[in-house]
This record gives structure tokens, sequence and C-alpha cells, in this order.
């Protein structure tokens, strides 16, 4: 009850005091409103575009040093190809007469086929040109041979040497060879050109020994194209062996002066023979004439130069035959060492480039044959001297 009057008092308290309150100030009369100015906001400054710094490059990482190069080992010595290993060693030659001359050129042809026999056609190789008695023809087949690159040149013949002096100094690198001869014309600058001869003498003084033994006549005969040269010093040999042997044999000499007529071989021999002489010998591819005439009259013969057997078998005792081989295998060895001249080769009984050939068809007496053997071993012994200068 108490609260209920508690109430209503406060009630009447309020609204008494709200009664006496002034009355409100009416409220002012709203002015139109400005209108706000239009702020355009402010553009945000744009961003100075701040170039991308570029990274900055990383510093190069230092080269790093070369190791040294390992010392390079020497290098192999390369074998040489099979086509260089079988380049053939090559020789040219020129000769005055025919390949099959049974004399001169023969004795160059035979050896050069030995040779080739004994190397081998695959390291050996040989050309020829023959019949040249011309000697300009001669010198144009030389110059030739050089220009196509053989390795020696061979001029087989006393009559081209003038030539051959004036055409080695145009071809430094090849080795030339000139014979029967000794000079290398060193004396006038040449140092590619060698020198070849034989001591023919010694063959003819044997084939005398063996002349004088057999003449029944006590005459004996000796043919030669000219006295010079191999030929004639075996036509002096023959005729001192002879006479070493016999004191009072009869000796005949004659010179044709031509190498290469075989009828004025034929006519010497006839005269020889007609005067008495019953063995004879010659030199120089024209003795075929000699030979044929020799034959004929059933008149004894010694060859020389080549084998000359086959001609006369019957009548035919031994020949002195030149075997150039021993000095084409110098050449050769001298020409693979770098010496193209300068050598000067004399072949003889004890070089072997002389060889007393017996034709096994003919009947020599024992005592004759010892009595030539004694003798070919006292020229080589030195025991026995020809005597010829």
């Amino acid at each position: 009850m108490k609260r209920l009057l508690f109430v209503l008092a406060l009630i009447a308290i309020i609204a008494t005091i709200a009664a006496c309150a002034p009355a409100p100030t009416p409220a002012p009369t709203a002015a139109p409103p400005t209108k706000a100015p239009e702020v355009k906001p402010t553009e945000a400054p744009k961003p100075t575009a701040v170039p991308p710094t570029a990274a900055p490059k990383p510093t190069d990482a230092p080269k790093p040093t070369d190791a040294p190069k390992p010392t390079e080992a020497p290098k192999p010595t390369v074998a040489p190809t099979a086509a260089a290993a079988a380049k053939p060693f090559r020789v040219a030659v020129i000769m005055p007469s025919a390949k099959n001359d049974l004399a001169f050129s023969q004795s160059m042809v035979d050896a050069l086929t030995k040779v080739q026999t004994e190397l081998g056609k695959d390291k050996f190789e040989f050309a020829y040109t023959d019949g040249l008695g011309n000697v300009p023809d001669a010198a144009a087949a030389i110059r030739d041979y050089a220009g196509k690159g053989f390795d020696l040149v061979i001029a087989h013949g006393s009559q081209y040497g003038a030539s051959l002096a004036d055409i080695a100094p145009d071809f430094p690198k090849t080795a030339f060879a000139w014979g029967t001869a000794a000079d290398t014309f060193a004396s006038k600058g040449v140092k590619n050109i060698n020198a070849y001869t034989v001591q023919s003498d010694q063959g003819g003084y044997v084939e005398g020994v063996i002349a004088a033994k057999l003449s029944k006549s006590g005459s004996v005969g000796a043919i030669g194209p000219v006295p010079a040269g191999d030929g004639n010093l075996t036509i002096l040999g023959f005729e001192a062996g002879a006479k070493a042997t016999n004191p009072n044999i009869k000796v005949a000499k004659t010179f044709t002066n031509d190498f290469n007529n075989a009828a004025l071989m034929s006519q010497a021999a006839q005269t020889m023979i007609a005067a008495g002489a019953d063995v004879l010998t010659g030199t120089s591819q024209a003795v075929v004439g000699a030979i044929s005439v020799a034959k004929d009259k059933n008149v004894l013969w010694f060859g020389n130069q080549s084998a000359q057997t086959s001609l006369a078998n019957k009548v035919v005792v031994a020949n002195q035959v030149y075997d150039w081989s021993p000095f084409i295998k110098q050449m050769i060895d001298n020409t693979k060492a770098g010496k193209l001249g300068g050598e000067v080769m004399i072949g003889t009984l004890k070089n072997k480039v002389l060889v007393i050939d017996y034709n096994k068809d003919y009947a020599l007496p024992a005592d004759v044959k010892k009595l030539a053997d004694d003798t070919v071993q006292g020229l080589i012994d030195g025991k026995i001297q020809t005597g010829v200068k």
C-alpha cells in the first residue's frame, strides 16, 4: 500500500514540474540547403615509375686457370702406306745398240734383269731405249727419262759423256751414271754423276792364256772397233796373256773403226784366218760378223762383254762377261742414302763384275782349264799382272 502511495506521489511531482517549464522555442525556418561546393577528389599523384633497378650482374667467377698442357709425347714415326712402301726403285738405260746384241748393250740388260730377279719386280723396275748410236737422240732420251722421275738414269756408252755433263745439273735430285768411263765431272761442279768401267784386260789376259794353249798354228787374232776404251784393253790383255804363255805366238790385231759394221768384222776375220790364225777374239756388237766366219771355218772364238756361246757353241771356248749387277746395286744403295754421284766403280775379276764364263759344250782339256783357273786366281790375288797400261 505504502508502495502504491509512493508511486502516485512521484507521478504528481513530475507533472507539476512539467507544467511550470517555458514553452519551447519554435524551430527556425530551415534555410534552403546550400549546395556544398563540388570538391573533386584530388587525384592521388601517380606514383613515379621507378625503373626497376637492375639486379647487379653477378660477379663472374674468375676463370679457372688452365691446367698446363701436358707435354706431347713425340709423334710415332708413321709407317709408310702400302703404296709408298711398294714404290719400286726405277732405273732407265740408254744404249747405243740393240738390247740383244750379245755384246755391250746386252751386258747391261742382263745385269738389270738379274737385279730385278734378286730384288723382285715390286721393288725394282727398269726401262731402256736401245739403238741410240746417234748422240743427240740419246741426249733427248736421257733428258726425257730424268724428267719422268726415274731414280737413276744410266747412259751406257762412252760417247754420251759430254751430253750427260750438260743434262745432269738440270736434275739435281736424279742420280746419273755413264760408262765405260772414269770421269764423274766433279771437276766441273757436277755432283750427281757416277762412272763405271772395267779392267777388261784381266779377262782378255785369261782368254789369251787359253788361246795360246789351244792354238795349233801358233797364230791368233783379235778384232776391235777402235783402239780405245774397254775393247782395246781386252785386246791388249789377250795379246799379253798369249805371249806370257807362248812367247813365240803371233798375235794379229785389227780395228775396223766402226762399232756396228758386222761386214767389216767379217772381212777382218777372213783375212786373219787366211793368214793362219786358228783362234780369234773381238769386241763390240759387230763381232757377230766375225763369229759367223769362225763358225764356218771351225776356228775357235773367245767372246767378250756378253756370253756369245749361243751363236756358235761348237767353237766358242769361253766368254769374258760384264756383270754390272754389283754396280747397279751399289748405286741403288747410294741413291737411297742420298749420294747421287761422285762414285767411280771399276770392274775386276776380284769384285766379280768380270766373269769368265766357260762353254759347257766345249771340251776344254783339264790341264788348260786348271791353268785358266790359276790365272784367274793369280789376277785376283795380285800375283799376276797383265802389264797393260
